[in-house]
């Protein structure tokens, strides 16, 4: 079986699974946040239960309008942190939280082998640690903080095999944006990714959960890497618990190899993560808004990585850079290694940890016919803001140096 099957086989108490097969699944985990959990909560209310079948298993996020930036927006929270408190539920405050998918694994709340199911659709970010993990609705949601199961159909599972190694400033998003451009945004539908290869065994953790994060920009159901030494040393410090290690054997529905020993830098234009062009073909894009953070980059990796390109630049006069910690932990550690200081200097403005410009919700919005270049994970039209702007998405390292050259481009042009 492949890591997706042997993951339900397990946790339904069955010798094997096959895709297409439907199944009601025990869950480790159920996680909502700000926008998605006010529904979830008033579905679990119509359902007469009472109470959830685990508070310690079911997780609250406040981050999508957070800090509250209207009051509408405070209402959602407030909900959310109410039913936690009645509930007994984990809940994390602003000021000793971030954003979810980046949160949670750091906090050692995920750990290999468990099936999480989230109301955000990048919940399958946690396939980076070897847990089947996926996104969906507000009343699926319901359904299973009540009855700690979900109903799912077995998916079919599509191997992505990577060779060589990956060129200086070129990493995880890089990665994943060639993937999506290659068999585009439904050419997973449903499927389980499974990424393998000696490039993926070299990536760190931060470049993995990137990857994972971004499956569902595929169509894909989970995406999955196996468990080894990096993951082990990830988890060592974190995890709340023991767990469980799998490893693939196959069948796969399909198998895709790619040399990725040149990849350049990959850059989406509007409209779609997978309209994919590397750097060298970008054409000459000025810029009005560059963004750094997100669920899928707002890492200290990435941060780290933005910096060393920043320091000592300055920020084109034309471009307003915004740099967002993923979460207070990544925030302290940016603080102590200097990182905010490069990007304050630089002329960069520091948000507090929200997803915040991602959806267009604050903290960045666009307004007609401006153009951004960010490390977030989805450039559909009115992402940002208006309908009218444009968002191309890139890595850390490009979006930091266009955010000095005014345009697209990447840190070669600054001399690094």
């Amino acid at each position: 079986m492949t890591l997706a099957e042997k993951l339900l086989a397990a946790r339904t108490g069955r010798k094997s699974v096959s895709p297409g097969e439907f199944l009601s699944v025990p869950v480790d985990l159920v996680l909502a946040n700000d926008v998605t959990a006010p529904l979830a909560i008033q579905e679990f209310r119509r359902l007469g239960v009472g109470r959830v079948f685990d508070p310690k298993k079911i997780v609250f996020v406040p981050d999508h309008f957070v800090p509250a930036k209207d009051v509408p927006s405070a209402e959602q929270s407030r909900v959310m942190r109410e039913f936690a408190q009645e509930q007994g539920a984990v809940y994390f405050e602003v000021g000793r939280a971030g954003i979810e998918h980046v949160l949670l694994p750091d906090k050692g709340l995920v750990l290999p082998g468990q099936i999480v199911i989230g109301a955000d659709s990048h919940t399958c970010t946690y396939g980076a640690l070897g847990a089947f993990a996926t996104g969906m609705g507000s009343t699926d949601i319901a359904c299973a903080m009540a009855s700690g199961e979900t109903w799912m159909r077995v998916p079919h599972t599509i191997r992505f095999v990577y060779h060589g190694l990956l060129p200086k400033w070129v990493g995880g998003k890089d990665l994943v944006l060639f993937t999506i451009g290659q068999i585009g945004v439904d050419g997973a539908l449903y499927a389980s990714m499974e990424f393998d290869g000696e490039t993926i065994r070299e990536m760190s953790m931060d470049g993995r959960f990137t990857m994972a994060n971004m499956a569902v920009e595929a169509g894909a159901k989970a995406g999955l890497f196996a468990v080894d030494e990096k993951t082990l040393e990830y988890l060592r410090p974190r995890a709340k618990g023991p767990f469980q290690v799998y490893t693939s054997e196959g069948p796969y529905s399909r198998v895709l190899e790619y040399d990725v020993s040149t990849l350049e830098p990959q850059v989406a234009f509007p409209h779609l993560p997978s309209n994919t062009r590397p750097l060298s073909q970008v054409g000459d894009l000025q810029i009005d808004q560059a963004v750094i953070g997100s669920c899928t980059n707002g890492r200290i990796e990435d941060l780290r990585m933005a910096a060393g390109i920043l320091k000592g630049r300055q920020v084109h006069p034309g471009v307003r850079l915004i740099v967002i910690p993923a979460t207070q932990e990544i925030y302290l550690r940016a603080a102590k290694e200097g990182l905010l200081e490069a990007f304050v200097l630089a002329g960069a403005a520091v948000s507090t940890p929200t997803c915040g410009p991602c959806l267009g919700g604050h903290m960045g919005v666009l307004a007609e016919g401006e153009r951004a270049i960010a490390t977030t994970n989805r450039n559909f039209r009115g992402r940002m803001g208006s309908t009218r702007s444009e968002v191309y998405l890139s890595s850390p390292a490009v979006v930091a140096a266009s955010a000095v050259l005014g345009r697209i481009g990447g840190p070669e042009e600054l001399g690094l």
